[in-house]
């Protein structure tokens, strides 16, 4: 993430200016700053007493680690010249880590004569270990004020956070990836790809070779996806696919499954979060591989609502009544933001809103925890865009309109964040991907005084948060010697180290439970805890926004009637008449 606008987004909305500025992106903010506090403390160590013997297996794992962190390529001769004793001296102890399993070698050319140095998945797993003991050694030996009933929950090296012990960060493959031209990636351009573009470095020396990353706002790339899909070739060789398109471009065979280009199994399916796996998938058929598993939730003013004696929002009444209770516009404050702007903003919108409301927008059964989306494929489905529960959700949005801001018709994505963030409304929804822009932003009113709620539901409702968030697929149209290779960055990207890193850079997406139980994870933000909650309570759910091959054409028809509707133009029922009658001529239509 960066301040201003990121630059790599194509003819789209770009994230908003004034965003919080995160760190400069490293593989492991934490571990990097161990290794940077042990350096220094052994130049001290070296500097005050004599005679002092250096330590050449400490000074050559410490730079080699600093190097994996930055992104830097390590060959035999700089690890020997930092390793502070003379030349032979310092060979036979590089030899002695490589034999004892710390170091990798990686080939830089053809004959494997030139190669380079990487930490081995131990010296990582090690590493990260000693970093956080370090930390709380350091912690309780000066009374660092940081320590919390969580940080001092430890013991051996583990944690009794309910899940997984620290993950490691991410290592170099065993082999350099063989693509000419380097590895090409079309995304979105939110937050976490723009994440992962601050990551570049890193990640190109961890798959060896260049990376060439390809951003657009969410329309033009669907529309690029399409037209990609027509070439004889493709140009890309990974592609971010919203969760909602996975029907349409499985059967327009845009993407490849991927049980036909790997080994399914390698991925750990178990451990993401199941909403977020299962979206993923058409015909019973994994088609990518959840890179951003981020729901839509409520955010609310803790602070506001605390001072003012209110509960926090359950249902959409207490939405209602707590944005009419700090509606104030003559004080630019306003009771709550949403996706309101014409077209795909406002679809996905009424989508969820309908779900809220307990009414699917397509007759699709009802199972235990939801509506089963699973087995679209193949099914005739009927829209039910006009029952009663659908008008219950449009009026809704009609009352949502009286206590929201004045330009509360243009808001989209990022616009409906940045007025909460400011300190100018009290409640907003939001994907937890925006959540960095006032998270990370020490001076936002919001931060730090943020709560994180399901979709407050209607009568015939319950607690649900609409999973969002986007897939990396390989295209159908990959030339077949570039396949095996993206399908191995396609498994480095969704690692849970890679994961981990993307959160610790700024993301708030974890698609992984192992990530989201990570105790370093947990320390960056309440979200990560929260999301895996929802998940084991099964409110995490995709069936608000049925991933049917139509269902683009679906959300842009209610984005542009709905709006029609805000403006005053036709009533209500007009408005989801017509909607109806055409998602019933859109279900009617093969996509091929």
């Amino acid at each position: 993430m960066q301040q201003g606008t990121v630059r790599s987004i194509h003819s789209g909305y770009s994230a908003p200016t004034g965003a919080a500025t995160a760190p400069a992106a490293t593989v492991s903010p934490e571990l990097e700053r161990v290794v940077r506090f042990l350096m220094g403390l052994s130049m001290e160590l070296d500097n005050a007493l004599d005679p002092s013997t250096p330590n050449p297996h400490l000074n050559m794992i410490l730079h080699l680690m600093l190097s994996h962190s930055e992104g830097r390529v390590v060959s035999p001769s700089s690890l020997v010249s930092a390793s502070g004793v003379p030349y032979a001296t310092a060979t036979r102890k590089l030899a002695e880590i490589e034999a004892a399993g710390l170091i990798e070698r990686r080939p830089r050319t053809r004959t494997g004569k030139t190669y380079s140095l990487h930490p081995s998945p131990d010296l990582l797993r090690s590493f990260s270990q000693l970093s956080d003991r370090v930390d709380r050694l350091v912690r309780s030996s000066f009374n660092v004020a940081r320590q919390t009933a969580e940080s001092t929950d430890y013991y051996f090296g583990g944690s009794y956070q309910p899940g997984r012990a620290a993950i490691a960060p991410p290592g170099a493959l065993p082999q350099p990836l063989k693509l000419p031209g380097g590895l090409r990636i079309l995304v979105h351009g939110d937050p976490t790809f723009m994440v992962m573009e601050g990551l570049k470095r890193q990640f190109e020396q961890m798959v060896g070779t260049d990376i060439h990353q390809r951003a657009f706002s969410i329309d033009r790339l669907h529309e690029e996806a399409l037209r990609n899909a027509e070439r004889s070739k493709s140009r890309y060789d990974l592609i971010a696919v919203d969760l909602p398109w996975i029907g349409e471009f499985a059967e327009k065979g845009v993407i490849r499954p991927l049980s036909d280009v790997m080994d399914v199994d390698r991925l750990d399916p178990s451990d993401f979060h199941t909403a977020g796996w299962r979206a993923a998938h058409w015909g019973g058929r994994p088609f990518g591989v959840p890179s951003q598993t981020t729901p839509e939730l409520m955010f609310y003013r803790k602070d506001w609502f605390a001072t003012e004696g209110l509960e926090p929002p359950v249902t959409t009444d207490d939405v209602i009544a707590a944005a009419r209770h700090f509606h104030d516009p003559s004080h630019d404050r306003y009771g709550v933001a949403w996706n309101a702007a014409r077209g795909t903003a406002l679809g996905h919108t009424f989508m969820m809103t309908c779900a809220a409301f307990g009414q699917p927008i397509i007759d699709i059964p009802e199972i235990a925890g939801g509506y089963d989306a699973d087995t679209l494929a193949g099914r005739d489905v009927r829209p039910m865009l006009d029952t009663d529960r659908a008008h219950a959700a449009a009026d809704y949005l009609l009352q949502l309109l009286r206590f929201s801001p004045p330009d509360i018709l243009s808001m989209s994505w990022y616009e409906r964040v940045r007025p909460y963030g400011a300190g100018r409304v009290a409640m907003a929804y939001g994907y937890t991907l925006l959540a960095p822009y006032f998270e990370l932003d020490e001076s936002a009113p919001a931060h730090g005084n943020t709560g994180y709620l399901p979709h407050p539901h209607g009568p015939d409702g319950g607690p649900i948060a609409p999973v969002g968030g986007y897939v990396l697929a390989i295209p159908a149209n990959l030339p077949d010697e570039r396949v095996a290779e993206a399908a191995e960055a396609l498994v480095a990207f969704t690692s849970p180290g890679a994961q981990k890193l993307y959160a610790q850079n700024g993301s708030r997406t974890a698609p992984r439970y192992s990530v989201g139980a990570d105790p370093e994870v947990r320390r960056l933000s309440p979200i990560f805890e929260l999301v895996d909650r929802m998940s084991w309570r099964d409110e995490l759910q995709f069936w608000p926004r049925p991933p049917i091959p139509q269902i683009s054409e679906i959300i842009s028809l209610c984005g542009h009637e709905l709006h029609d509707m805000l403006r005053g133009i036709v009533t209500p029922r007009d408005a989801l008449d017509r909607i109806q009658s055409e998602a019933e001529t859109l279900l009617r239509t093969k996509v091929t």
